[in-house]
C-alpha cells in the first residue's frame, strides 16, 4: 500500500483501513465551482455555474493522483449533508461513472468516482453502487453533461444510468487492480 505523497499534497492518497483521502473542493448545493490553487495553496473561484444550477453532492479529488486530463482524480462524495471547500474527508469508493469528454475536437477519459464519507462514528450503509438509488446516479450523471456543456465540452456516460463497481481507481488500493492513473512523482 503506497504511502507516497507528493510536494503539492502532504497527504498520500490511500487512508487507514483501505479508505481514500479526498479534498473537497465544491460542497454540495454550490453554484460556485472552486479549485485547489498549486502555487497558493489556497481554493480559488474557478467558474460560477449557470442560474439555478448548483452542485449535488460534494465534488473533490484524491491527492497525489493525476487522471487523462492531468488533474487529480475527481471524486462526487455523496452525503446527506455538505461540507466545505478544503474539507479533508476518508471515504469508501462505491463505484464510478466512465466517461470520456470531448474538447476542441479531443477525448480523453474522464471518470467521476463515487464515494461516501467514513467516520469513527459514521460508518455508511452503502457498501457499492447498488446501494445508490438509480434516480441519484442518473441525477449525477446529468450535472455533468450539463456542467461540461456549460463549459464548452461534451461528457459522454458510457451508457445513461449505467452502474460500475469499481475495477480499477487508485493505485496501490489493497482491494483494487493496477490503474492506468499514475501517482505523481516527488
Amino acid at each position: 500500500m503506497p504511502t507516497e505523497t507528493s510536494p503539492q499534497y502532504p497527504i498520500p492518497p490511500i487512508a487507514a483501513g483501505g479508505l481514500i483521502h479526498v479534498i473537497i473542493d465544491t460542497p454540495g448545493g454550490s453554484g460556485n465551482k472552486y479549485k485547489y490553487d498549486l502555487k497558493s495553496g489556497l481554493f480559488r473561484l474557478s467558474r460560477i455555474l449557470p442560474s439555478g444550477v448548483h452542485f449535488p453532492c460534494d465534488f473533490g479529488f484524491i491527492p497525489g493522483t493525476v487522471g487523462d486530463d492531468g488533474d487529480a482524480l475527481d471524486v462526487a462524495v455523496i452525503s446527506e449533508v455538505p461540507s466545505f471547500v478544503g474539507c479533508l474527508m476518508c471515504v469508501r469508493l462505491l463505484g464510478i461513472i466512465v466517461a470520456r469528454q470531448t474538447e476542441k475536437a479531443k477525448t480523453i477519459r474522464n471518470d467521476r468516482l463515487l464515494a461516501v464519507p467514513v467516520t469513527p462514528v459514521n460508518k455508511p450503509r452503502q457498501r457499492g453502487i447498488h446501494d445508490v438509488a438509480v434516480e441519484r446516479l442518473a441525477a449525477l450523471e446529468e450535472f455533468f453533461i450539463l456542467y461540461n456543456r456549460a463549459q464548452g465540452r461534451v461528457m459522454h456516460p458510457r451508457s445513461p444510468r449505467v452502474r460500475y463497481d469499481i475495477e480499477s481507481a487508485v493505485p496501490g488500493h489493497p482491494r483494487l487492480p493496477r490503474a492506468r492513473r499514475r501517482i505523481q512523482s516527488r
